[in-house]
């Protein structure tokens, strides 16, 4: 009779899943969890769509929007965690997918889980890395006058991504420092900034201002339908939490470990962001100034006209900080999804991108994979002006799409399904039940128009973008990848097949 998961080795157990422990397994649950409190990272969603959210419903649904979406997304994460106790691989959400589908269907719905969720984060780097780009530009541009000009940003959003690329090849060690240096770079830039917004200025917004003030500068009439399209801000920031999944091959107690790693990093999110929205909320000096700025990053005019010039510089590159710490992370915990999945063949020169640097014992191929695809998502900004908006709803699509495929076969197993030492107990069913339906809600929501009249230049691409990489995904499947993918007997797969040790007692 197999062993309990809860009673296996972290080797033990993924042997049991039906792979060899190939990367270095160097990680604690604190890192565990600041790769992905790292990835949600606040000083990046939140201020990067800033801009958006105070014309796309103000500061009132910048701040309940914020309320609303924490809570729905810890329902997510707590459903994402408890399948995460049970399948704690690298693999993450597509190998869970497979495990908990019907046999006949299971490599189906493994098969484009993946899709989904490489989709989701490539999208994510790219936007990360394209907001630590745009306030970088409004840095320099104040320091050096570098203008801010798509054309830079694009310039600047490319030496980040390389920098980014380089790190995860040869610092392997300093990015795992680095993960955990920027859990206290977030808390205390969040303490630093509010501390300072707070204190300095002599005027400050009202509270009804903050929480009551409703702005529609969309041409959209309808302030329902704009209510709903600003939830993008806050669901936004909340994607990349998977991390902490795709991180347990490298994390120790990785089933207990990664499923906290999930669900701390959303709350504490939670909680910091929401102190920061309503910080910078209360600290807007020049409403009209604000949302015309020339340098193109309303935070930094709030900060700026705050704090004076040297203050709001400061405090942008607290910012800038904190957004590359979270470039760093996501093109880390892409690469590893990446690598799990092509490691299944499930990718073009699957064997390319699944090769390990003997050296790092990290799959650097993956790496500039994951650089390449981010960078090709962004560079719609040089003729479309709403395109980081179109990266960060296809970011959250492809992210939430992959996230609630699992919860939902989670939901159909029902008591068949195995707990691991980290589960929900009674709490499971309606938790899970409340993830779908909130996923299915902002999956039709953020492929919808952003801007009234529609144009070409302010058209979402978004669903042109899922819609690519499913119809290419939907005709591989159908001419090739069903007949092999998780498939270990195939031919295809033979070269790819360690032999596994069997699990004996701790």
């Amino acid at each position: 009779m197999p062993l309990e998961p809860d009673h296996l080795s972290d080797e033990e157990r993924l042997a049991q899943l039906g792979y060899t422990q190939v990367l270095a397994r160097r990680m604690s649950g604190f890192s565990n969890f600041a790769v992905s409190f790292t990835i949600i990272s606040i000083l990046s969603g939140c201020l990067t769509l800033y801009g958006f959210g105070l014309n796309t419903g103000g500061p009132a649904m910048l701040t309940w929007g914020w309320v609303l979406v924490g809570a729905m997304t810890l329902f997510v994460g707590l459903a994402m965690a408890e399948v995460c106790s049970s399948y704690p691989t690298s693999a993450g959400l597509y190998f869970w997918a497979k495990e908990m589908a019907p046999a006949k269907s299971a490599a189906a719905w493994a098969w484009f889980t993946g899709w989904f969720n490489v989709l989701g984060q490539v999208a994510v780097t790219a936007g990360i890395d394209f907001g630590a780009a745009t306030f970088l530009n409004a840095y320099l541009d104040l320091q050096f006058g570098f203008g801010a000009s798509p054309e830079h940003t694009i310039e600047l959003f490319a030496g980040i991504l390389l920098l980014h690329g380089v790190l995860n090849t040869f610092g392997v060690r300093l990015v795992a420092v680095l993960n955990s240096v920027s859990v206290w770079w977030h808390v205390g830039g969040v303490l630093i900034i509010v501390g300072l917004l707070a204190v300095v200025p002599s005027h400050h917004q009202s509270v009804s201002f903050v929480f009551g003030h409703f702005v529609n500068n969309t041409g959209f009439k309808s302030g329902f339908y704009v209510g709903l399209l600003s939830l993008l801000v806050a669901q936004y920031t909340f994607t990349g939490y998977d991390a902490s999944a795709h991180m347990t091959e490298e994390t120790n107690d990785a089933a207990v470990a990664g499923p906290r790693g999930i669900v701390r990093s959303i709350w504490t999110s939670w909680i910091a962001g929401f102190v920061l929205i309503v910080g910078l909320t209360f600290a807007i000096q020049d409403w009209d100034g604000t949302l015309a700025t020339s340098i193109g990053v309303p935070p930094a005019q709030v900060f700026i006209d705050a704090l004076g010039q040297a203050g709001g510089k400061a405090l942008l590159l607290i910012v800038i900080g904190a957004q590359l710490f979270c470039g760093m992370a996501s093109v880390t915990a892409n690469s590893r999804m990446i690598y799990a999945f092509s490691r299944d063949g499930a990718l073009p020169f699957s064997k390319f991108w699944h090769t390990i640097n003997p050296g790092t014992r990290t799959p650097t191929n993956a790496v500039w994979l994951a650089v390449v695809g981010a960078l090709a998502l962004g560079l719609p900004y040089l003729i479309n002006a709403t395109a980081y908006a179109a990266v960060t709803s296809i970011a959250t699509i492809g992210l939430y799409i992959a996230y609630v495929i699992p919860t939902f076969l989670r939901l159909r197993q029902g008591d068949r399904f195995q707990r691991g030492p980290w589960h929900l107990g009674a709490w499971s069913r309606p938790i899970g039940v409340i993830a779908v339906l909130w996923v299915v809600v902002i999956t039709v929501l953020f492929m919808l128009p952003q801007l009234s009249p529609i144009t070409a230049t302010n058209f979402n691409y978004a669903p042109v973008a899922v819609a690519v990489v499913l119809g290419f995904a939907t005709l591989w499947w159908l001419v090739s990848a069903r007949k092999w993918f998780l498939n270990r007997s195939h031919p295809r797969n033979l070269a790819d097949t360690t032999p596994h040790p069997v699990p004996t007692p701790r």
